[in-house]
């Protein structure tokens, strides 16, 4: 299971892929359904969508 928050480093959030069981050590865990990744120039959004219909976001 990997950890997802704001401390995660970046080479981590971009290593992990749909399948993946992750969680936000609060409330959100399951599995990685959807992955979006956004950049508007000062940060870089991470949004991973779980099967489990909740969605975890971090910015970077």
């Amino acid at each position: 299971m990997i950890r997802i928050n704001n401390d995660t480093p970046t080479e981590v959030l971009q290593d992990i892929k749909i399948g993946d069981m992750v969680t936000d050590t609060f409330s959100k865990t399951g599995l990685v359904e959807n992955i979006e990744i956004s950049d508007d120039g000062l940060y870089r959004t991470y949004e991973f969508n779980l099967v489990t219909g909740r969605t975890i976001t971090v910015k970077k």
